[in-house]
């Protein structure tokens, strides 16, 4: 019996994650869960405020975003979640091995226009501290990274494809 798919597709904020990983989820027969909702109360309003999340807040709210993960039926789960750094990703990957990541990337420019989005709380002016932050998939990390340029169809048809082979 194969184990059920699990998917974080990662980035900074404005690169799209919620929207791809939501049509994966789909195309997959997954659950979805946007990791912005797993964010402690605290969490939100440091970034409504424009502050910098620093890595102990991060902990707790990493952690949750991988037992999301582990504790997802047969059918899977997909998680929209920044997972800027390596270690993040390890806390992730703690709760629950096997975590395939999908990494949107794209240029600043395009990821500034894309942060402008009424009522949420993510400034964007916090852009230029998550790219800094951000360590791209390593070579030994499961999973794939792609241009955010591309249209949204063809980045879900390429993370699906490459989850499916993941898995296999």
């Amino acid at each position: 019996m194969a184990l059920a798919v699990r998917v974080v597709v990662m980035g900074v904020s404005g690169s799209g994650k919620s929207t791809v990983g939501a049509l994966v989820a789909e195309a997959l027969g997954a659950g979805f869960v946007d990791g912005d909702d797993l964010h402690p109360a605290a969490n939100v309003e440091k970034m409504r405020q424009g502050i910098p999340l620093t890595d102990d807040d991060r902990e707790p709210w990493l952690r949750a975003v991988g037992r999301t993960l582990a504790e997802a039926g047969p059918a899977g789960m997909v998680v929209a979640c920044s997972a800027l750094k390596r270690a993040y990703r390890d806390l992730i990957r703690a709760e629950a091995p096997g975590v395939f990541f999908a990494e949107l990337d794209g240029g600043h420019d395009l990821l500034a226009e894309r942060m402008i989005r009424p009522g949420h709380f993510m400034p964007a002016s916090l852009l230029d501290s998550q790219l800094a932050t951000l360590e791209p998939l390593q070579l030994d990390e499961e999973g794939v990274r792609l241009d955010v340029a591309a249209p949204p169809a063809e980045l879900v048809a390429a993370i699906v494809e490459d989850v499916r082979a993941a898995v296999r």
